[in-house]
């Protein structure tokens, strides 16, 4: 019994081997055999109709994105379990994941194109630090960082205060000294205070200039085609000026034009003046300049020491300075800058570099500029006291009026106006002269200019000896012929 089972056991053995070596010989015959399942499953598939292949399609990719996220999940656990066991005790931060966008090589271009950002993926060594902003506080709680806003605010809160107060100053002292002198004005002038612009002329108008000047324009008087008087306040609205005064004080000025006629002043010039403001018109002003060159101390004539004599002609200066001028001079001695006569007035000199090409407009003119008292402090009650410099305005146009200067005086005065014509007109030739030698010298450079860009050689020698010839002529002295007629 025991040996039939043995034989039975190595029989079954044996149609094992020769079923195993029968299914590998069919293996190997076929080497695409395993892909005739899926033959197999496509023929199926497209036997099916339409929708039952659409279904079945769509299984399909489900089912393999299953087994996609299966095994990517089963990676990720993976790598996770192996990183936890290589570093036990790094503790994680939240905050990484929160910029893993910025890995992203989409959008940001230049990127090390080698990383790759997943879902799922920790975050690279690679990845660059990035700088976050301070913002900062809030105004109420940070005021230290806008003291320079602050610092410029109140800097211009100051400017524009400082601008209202001086301009209405300024508007407070013209419209005190008008209302202290405008019954002495009106009683001189038919016209007092013309605006300039209305065709009929307007009585008691101030032209206003600028924030810190004013003019008034008088008329309708025998003797002077009329009187400008104009006010120079301190620039009182300029926070800028208002700081430099401190340094360099100055004060108020009251300048008093007063236009003569032809007929009602003789030829001289004369002037008085403090020690530094002669000096200065001594050398801006052209009539001084030439016709007054000596300097006289007033100590000599009794006037103050502060004060600087400049006449033309001695008989003159008796005659402008009698009892009433001098009065003046010594009661406001701080009041007067200086005064100016003068039949030849011309304005300012002109600067070297501007040159005259006619002979200037003479004027006679009496020219007066006071000092406002206070040294840039006036005030309403200041403007009161100068209505006896007015006063004197008014003395000297009568005393010029009435003042002839005798035969040798006005022979005098009638050479030194010659002498300062003919230094006009010498002057003025020698400019026209320049002028000519320049126009040539422009004329002459233009033409070798010409000469040089010429490209044609024969013609070029053409031009420059004709020039020569032009030139040669020109050095030949000039001779003239004379004519005689035959007995």
């Amino acid at each position: 019994m025991r040996g039939i089972l043995v034989w039975l056991l190595l029989l079954v053995a044996i149609a094992a081997v020769q079923s195993a070596n029968h299914h590998g010989a069919e293996i190997e015959d076929n080497e695409f055999a395993e892909f005739e399942e899926f033959d197999d499953e496509d023929d199926e598939f497209l036997d099916k109709p339409k929708e039952s292949r659409e279904t079945t399609k769509r299984e399909s990719v489900e089912k393999s994105e299953t087994d996609d996220d299966d095994e990517e999940y089963e990676e990720e656990e993976e790598e996770e379990e192996e990183e936890e066991d290589d570093h036990e005790g790094v503790v994680e931060d939240e905050e990484d994941d929160e910029f893993e966008h910025f890995t992203d090589e989409e959008e940001f271009e230049g990127f090390d194109k080698d990383v790759k950002s997943s879902p799922g993926r920790a975050k690279s060594q690679d990845t660059p630090d990035l700088k976050i902003t301070n913002i900062p506080l809030h105004l109420r709680t940070n005021w230290d960082s806008f003291y320079v806003e602050i610092l410029m605010l109140v800097g211009l809160a100051v400017y524009f205060l400082n601008f209202l107060a001086g301009k209405s100053k300024n508007q407070r002292l013209a419209n005190a000294w008008f209302t202290a002198h405008r019954e002495l004005l009106e009683a001189n002038f038919k016209l007092v205070g013309d605006d300039g612009v209305a065709t009929e002329p307007v009585q008691g108008e101030m032209l206003k200039e600028s924030e810190n000047t004013y003019m008034l324009w008088c008329s309708g008087r025998t003797c002077c085609e009329g009187m400008l008087v104009e006010l120079k306040f301190l620039k009182r609205q300029d926070l800028i000026s208002v700081i430099s005064r401190l340094l360099r004080p100055v004060c108020d000025q009251i300048m008093v034009k007063v236009t003569m006629d032809a007929d009602n002043m003789d030829t001289f010039v004369f002037a008085v003046a403090q020690k530094r403001t002669a000096t200065r018109i001594h050398k801006d002003q052209a009539d001084l300049s030439q016709f007054c060159t000596e300097k006289k101390a007033g100590e000599k004539l009794g006037l103050p020491s502060q004060f600087v004599l400049l006449s033309e002609i001695g008989e003159a200066t008796t005659a402008m300075l009698d009892g009433k001028m001098m009065a003046i001079l010594r009661n406001f001695t701080e009041m007067v800058d200086y005064i100016h006569f003068s039949d030849q007035y011309t304005g300012p000199k002109l600067q070297d570099e501007q040159q005259q090409s006619e002979l200037p407009k003479r004027t006679k003119m009496l020219l007066f500029v006071f000092n406002v008292p206070g040294q840039g402090n006036a005030t309403v009650d200041t403007m009161m006291t100068m209505k006896p410099l007015l006063q004197l305005v008014f003395h000297c146009m009568e005393k010029v009026k009435r003042f002839k200067l005798s035969k040798e005086a006005k022979t005098k005065a009638e050479r030194n106006r010659q002498k300062m014509e003919e230094q006009y007109l010498k002057q003025l030739h020698s400019q026209r002269q320049e002028q000519a030698q320049q126009r040539r010298e422009d004329k002459r450079r233009a033409e070798k200019e010409k000469i040089l860009a010429e490209d044609d050689p024969d013609k070029q020698r053409k031009m420059e000896e004709r020039d020569h010839r032009r030139d040669v002529k020109k050095r030949q002295p000039k001779v003239k012929q004379m004519k005689v007629r035959a007995m």
